[in-house]
């Protein structure tokens, strides 16, 4: 009897001796899809200044519940925020000053704080009161990206605009240099949205920036932008 007690004891000590099991790990959470803008569209003349901004859900893989950030600027770098609104619908209206030209984008986070990448980029105008012509939007970034390192021998500088006066025809002045912000006129009066610049300096910071014009004397000068040589 007192061998089999024995076994018993020692046969527990064994198994609670042995490895446990260890906690399931959790699922790492991954980041909400980025929403689609649906409302106005792209480059829209809004007839007031009360504007409806509509975007697609986003989905979260973990089903988390998701919140919305709007932002809305007068730049299309979000330096000039006027704008800014949270929460779970798939839309806001807003309430904004007249004949302005506005830029949105929204991001989605779920309720675990995590982050989806902002959605691109969309303009409107809101109408002002007896305006004849639209100043164009601000010019828009192609090539080089901020900050990037590109070969001094030939620079492609590529950019886009749009106009809500469909009819208007564009041109455009550009302005590179060393000095910040950049005085010498590379480009007069161009047709396309690109210029091609050679031998420039190495190992030099470069500035440069595009003013967009239409056919019937509006302007609108465009942000500083940056690209450095190697």
């Amino acid at each position: 009897m007192r061998n089999i007690i024995y076994s018993v004891c020692m046969s527990f000590v064994l198994f609670s001796c042995g490895k446990e099991d260890s906690p399931a790990q959790e699922s790492e959470n991954t980041a909400p899809s980025v929403p689609a803008l649906v409302s106005p569209a792209n480059a829209t003349l809004c007839t007031g200044n009360v504007v409806t901004l509509e975007w697609n859900a986003s989905t979260d893989a973990e089903n988390n519940a998701i919140i919305y950030q709007l932002q809305i600027a007068t730049d299309n770098q979000f330096t000039q925020i006027v704008k800014t609104a949270e929460g779970a619908a798939i839309g806001q209206t807003v309430t904004l000053n007249k004949g302005t030209a506005y830029y949105w984008r929204v991001k989605a986070t779920d309720n675990k704080n995590v982050s989806g990448n902002y959605s691109a980029t969309y303009s409107f105008y809101t109408e002002g009161t007896a305006v004849a012509n639209h100043l164009p939007f601000l010019p828009q970034l192609l090539q080089p990206e901020i900050n990037s390192f590109v070969n001094p021998a030939t620079v492609h500088l590529k950019w886009s605009a749009s106009d809500v006066d469909a009819n208007d025809i564009l041109s455009y002045d550009v302005y590179l240099g060393t000095a910040n912000p950049p005085l010498t006129k590379v480009g007069s009066n161009l047709t396309a949205a690109s210029l091609t610049q050679n031998a420039l300096q190495a190992a030099t910071n470069y500035y440069w920036r595009v003013v967009v014009k239409d056919n019937k004397g509006g302007e609108t000068i465009g942000q500083l932008w940056q690209f450095k040589t190697n």
